[in-house]
């Protein structure tokens, strides 16, 4: 017998290594599911909020807002008052903060059943203005907290049947403007960890990556502009990018709702999201320029 026939008897067919697809798991059932909700205070949190609470979720929300996230809770409990809301105010840019505020989601919930890491903040500005104290806040917040977050609850969402993980990506997630170098890349390495994250857990616990295009909320009011930049230019221009956020937040959190129904995958918003997203699939390394003169032709019609 060959050397190579021995080492096939001894491990098995090289087909045998080859694990073969996960069981699907059933529809997410959300009536009296336990549901962490971060950046619950505005937007597409506050709307997930009203939306969970609807089909019959309790609620852990978490945003640094005291006072709009204890206005989000009080909505909830005059709307729906058998639904339980837990509320816990922490900033995510701070390591420590997501620390303490993993332990006390888990000493105050023995159960949990959906991770909804969907707080994010935004940050105007080239990579040259852009500090590294502001380019690792960014990093902190979208990124690294809902790692943090992630790595603490998931034992606890293994532990129910049919559990899910939601991730908030971006439309930047899909295409990297210029300007938006932190923001991207928080965005991009958001979307490869929960895609890796999904694959691993496959038939365990549903993970879904979330990119929203141009969604009405305070994104790009509220975002930061970078010291070196021009603050008065760059304000005007976000001012003028908040003008074309026009999906309602209320419609985004419906769908994201579905998709975790659903068990979906990736969940693309708008087709502010799907239409780049086809330009990135299709022109990997010059779908910007594409976008610009699709853009420009689009102006020129008006």
């Amino acid at each position: 017998m060959t050397e190579e026939r021995v080492a096939e008897s001894a491990t098995g067919s090289p087909k045998d290594l080859v694990p073969g697809p996960a069981p699907k798991l059933a529809p997410f059932r959300f009536n009296g599911a336990v549901a962490v909700v971060t950046g619950a205070a505005g937007g597409m949190g506050e709307q997930l909020a009203y939306g969970l609470a609807l089909r019959g979720s309790h609620l852990v929300l978490v945003d640094r807002d005291p006072d709009r996230l204890a206005a989000v809770a009080g909505t909830v409990a005059r709307r729906r008052p058998e639904t339980r809301v837990r509320t816990f105010v922490a900033d995510l840019a701070d390591a420590g903060a997501v620390t303490r505020l993993a332990a006390d989601v888990l000493a105050a919930e023995p159960v949990l059943n959906l991770l909804i890491n969907n707080a994010g903040v935004a940050l105007a500005g080239t990579f040259e203005e852009t500090s590294a104290e502001e380019f690792d806040w960014v990093l902190a917040v979208n990124f690294a907290a809902p790692v943090a977050l992630t790595r603490a609850l998931l034992p606890r969402l293994r532990e129910s049947a049919g559990s899910h993980i939601v991730n908030t990506s971006s439309l930047f997630g899909l295409i990297a403007p210029p300007g938006q170098t932190a923001y991207s890349a928080s965005k991009f390495a958001l979307r490869g960890f929960t895609e890796a994250l999904r694959h691993e857990l496959a038939g365990e616990v549903g993970v879904t990556s979330v990119h929203p295009g141009g969604i009405k909320t305070r994104i790009a009011l509220d975002a930061r502009v970078a010291a070196r930049a021009d603050q008065a230019q760059t304000a005007k221009a976000m001012r003028a990018f908040n003008k074309v956020l026009t999906y309602p937040a209320d419609r985004a959190a419906g769908r994201i709702i579905e998709g975790v129904r659903h068990r979906r995958g990736r969940v693309l918003i708008g087709m502010s999201a799907r239409i780049p997203d086809g330009l990135a699939r299709l022109f990997p390394a010059t779908y910007w320029e594409q976008f610009v003169r699709l853009n420009t032709r689009a102006g020129r019609r008006r």
